[in-house]
């Protein structure tokens, strides 16, 4: 079904593949006549010419972007053009979509939701940008149909910015990244490397773009084979996906934890484009004739069947079939690895959702920008077309990923197929994708057409004794579950004469309630500000010297940024850095926020020049240590943080906040193996953090006193090794390293955070 190729290949006429290789010289001559060097084929990629087009640094080795357009939603944008204001923001100098599909219910915390929106508002009109009011559409939808460009490239803050099948290099980023764009800085990177997604063969009826997704996270996820890299759809199997199936593929391929995606574009994307009435959008593009990729993934569709991603990741995966066959020894892995995600504070089964030998779900969802669009909503449709939910547990919610999908659902008659079924069909809205919709009962069990099945990711709060879990399948397979009363079933096991309606867009859904500023900025609007929306606080430089203390030690293998700062509930505090902060770790670790204020306290004092053994006893043995080896260090030149330490944090949204919550507590640095990531460390970095990596074996613990000396020079003059020493254990010795940082990251880590940069 998939192959991961060990080494480098060669794509000759966009369907050869020629393995890297002692031979592949001769071979290629064979082919094509001559022989093409592999730096030069490496340019013939359809990713290095649109990065090409968009660099501005002169170096194709370290690039430097700037973005055609930018996006974000409701739980991102306030904070960003807060801190652009703070910056001197005066005008967004390229298209900005704000779309309002996270904080949309508007059922927690009075009016900040609502605020929000009107913050968006009075920003798009005084800065001239587009706003998208709530229930419109879902981010990503949005930017398929109105901002899409074929060689374009858009930056979002939401980490699912993925609009490759439609011919645009877009990457997902923390807000600071999109601060930047709107200062007209640039995006900073090296150049990265291209992994060729050879798509052979046709997917048979019932296997949906989830399957095909999945199947390619399960093969790639853990090995990080395409992890901060390109990901290059081509082969002759992409012939036979429609658009929206490419898309549907496309979107998950965040879950990879690659930089961005791109595919070859064709008729049926130009047909998209002619559908949406911007045609002047669609160009072809393909790879050159001969083309090298760093690494090729084989994917063959006629062998793809239907998956599931079980609790508690979407690398997680087997095929339905597998799961069926092999019930009660997947259920006990399942659970064995819940053990490790939920540190064992509450029971967590499986098992007790066989019945007679079969699995039985609770939850059937399919929504969002993976499970929205209009083509899933047809199939899941016609499956359940003349069947019932039933009248017992089990539930199913069908969100279309905007209103002119819903619309043409309800004009093609679909929706009130899905209706009579007894599913509801709700507005678009990304709730069930990050626990702020359709939350499971305790101990419940839900398959969704979503993005993520992160432990808590479905609205259950651990700390509150509740647990329930998510498991990812296509629509078409969720579909024929519900025909089913809830047992699990594969699509592929149902006879089905799928109907596959045209789809045809009304702009004028958009034209009648969207506000579209652009090209009209009026720095007359005065900027609405609900009571929550609260300006980001003072953040002082960093000084010579840092003394850090361990606030929490996370050794799970991997650590969600849900884990960093939940999702859900906690995103109507978005706008109030201080209040959101509360939540840090909330789900994890909940005596974090105590541990850090305790030492931000010791922190305040020192930048008031009080003595700081007066106010915190427990300094002055360490300051006694420390200047028993150091003996210039005083609190004038000697900051005082806290930090974590997690084996690779990181993993999953874009959400800056998992960085900046850390900030606002006194947050210093962040200490990891590796980090998930290059999004999550983008967002320390710009908020004055250090990326610390350390690759030796440490067992650190909780209060533990970590003392950095000269950290500051070592920042300044890109000191690779930098030493630092655990105080209270004898002074223990140990190295940690900054990885590659721009001379821009250097200059923000030293100024303590990216609004100190501009600012100054």
């Amino acid at each position: 079904m998939i192959k991961l190729y060990e080494g480098g290949a060669y794509l000759v006429n966009g369907t050869e593949i020629i393995e890297d290789g002692a031979e592949q010289e001769e071979i290629l001559k064979n082919r094509t006549g001559s022989v093409v060097s592999k730096e030069e084929a490496a340019k013939n990629t359809m990713a290095y010419n649109i990065l090409s087009a968009h660099n501005t640094s002169g170096n194709m080795e370290k690039l430097q972007i700037k973005f055609d357009k930018l996006t974000s939603h409701d739980i991102t944008f306030v904070g960003i053009i807060q801190t652009a204001r703070a910056s001197g923001l005066q005008e967004f100098p390229i298209p900005y979509v704000l779309t309002n599909c996270h904080n949309s219910l508007c059922a927690v915390g009075g009016t900040i939701n609502e605020d929000d929106h009107m913050f968006g508002l009075s920003c798009a009109k005084k800065y001239g940008g587009v706003y998208v009011p709530p229930h419109q559409a879902v981010i990503h939808q949005y930017a398929r149909e109105m901002l899409a460009e074929c060689g374009a490239m858009i930056l979002g803050s939401d980490s699912h910015t993925r609009y490759g099948a439609l011919g645009t290099m877009a990457v997902g980023e923390g807000g600071g990244e999109l601060v930047k764009q709107l200062l007209s800085q640039t995006y900073d990177v090296k150049m990265p490397e291209v992994v060729g997604i050879y798509l052979d063969g046709k997917p048979e009826a019932g296997v949906g773009p989830q399957d095909v997704a999945l199947a390619i996270i399960g093969a790639v996820f853990a090995n990080g084979y395409v992890k901060n890299k390109v990901m290059e759809f081509v082969g002759p199997g992409v012939d036979h996906l429609s658009a929206d199936y490419r898309i549907g593929i496309d979107v998950m391929t965040t879950e990879t934890t690659c930089l961005s995606s791109i595919w070859k574009t064709d008729h049926k994307i130009q047909e998209f484009y002619d559908i949406h009435g911007r045609s002047e959008c669609y160009k072809e593009l393909n790879p050159g004739a001969v083309t090298y990729y760093d690494g090729l993934v084989y994917v063959d569709l006629s062998q793809v069947k239907p998956m599931i991603a079980m609790p508690f990741h979407p690398s997680n995966t087997y095929t339905i079939e597998e799961l069926n066959a092999n019930l009660m020894d997947i259920l006990e892995d399942c659970e064995k690895r819940a053990l490790v995600s939920l540190d064992g504070k509450v029971d967590f089964t499986l098992k007790d959702k066989v019945h007679n030998g079969k699995l039985y779900v609770d939850q059937g969802i399919i929504a969002g920008c993976a499970g929205g669009g209009f083509e899933n909503i047809c199939a899941a449709a016609d499956i359940l077309k003349n069947a019932s939910i039933g009248a017992d547990e089990f539930t199913l919610s069908v969100y279309p990923a905007s209103t002119p999908i819903y619309m043409e659902l309800a004009k093609n008659g679909k929706l009130a197929d899905l209706i009579a079924t007894g599913a509801i069909v709700k507005t678009a809205f990304c709730g069930p994708c990050f626990g702020a919709g359709d939350t499971p009962a305790n101990n419940a069990f839900s398959i969704r057409h979503s993005t993520r099945n992160f432990p808590n990711r479905e609205g259950s709060k651990i700390q509150n004794g509740q647990i329930s879990s998510v498991a990812l399948m296509d629509a078409r397979s969720i579909a024929a579950t519900a025909a089913n009363k809830g047992y699990l079933t594969a699509a592929t096991d149902m006879e089905v004469n799928y109907s596959s309606p045209k789809y045809y867009f009304d702009q004028s859904i958009y034209e009648n309630r969207i506000y579209n500023g652009v090209g009209k900025a009026d720095p007359n609007v005065e900027i609405k500000f609900g009571p929550n929306i609260k300006d980001w606080p003072a953040m002082v430089a960093l000084t010579d010297n840092l003394i850090l203390k361990v606030a929490s030690v996370i050794n799970d293998p991997v650590t969600t940024t849900d884990e960093l700062i939940p999702s859900g509930e906690t995103s109507s505090y978005r706008s109030n850095p201080l209040g959101l902060a509360e939540f840090t770790l909330s789900r994890k670790d909940p005596e974090y926020v105590g541990r850090a204020k305790a030492v931000q306290v010791i922190e305040k004092a020192r930048e008031k020049d009080q003595c700081i053994c007066e106010c915190a006893p427990e300094m002055k043995p360490v300051m006694e240590a420390i200047k028993a080896r150091f003996s210039d260090v005083n609190h004038n030149n000697t900051g005082i943080g806290s930090t974590i330490f997690a084996v690779k944090p990181g993993d999953g949204s874009a959400r800056e906040q998992a960085a900046s919550c850390q900030k606002v507590l006194g947050g210093w640095a962040n200490i990891a193996k590796e980090y998930a990531t290059k999004r999550y460390r983008s967002n320390l970095i710009n908020w004055g953090m250090l990326p610390f990596l350390m690759p030796e074996d440490y067992a650190f613990e909780v209060d533990d006193y970590i003392f950095v000396p000269d950290i500051a020079k070592a920042v300044k003059e890109k000191e690779d090794d930098i030493k630092a020493y655990v105080v209270n254990k004898d002074m223990k010795e140990l190295t940690f390293h900054l990885g590659d940082l721009t001379d821009d990251e250097r200059e923000i880590i030293l100024k303590g955070c990216l609004i100190n940069y501009n600012r100054q």
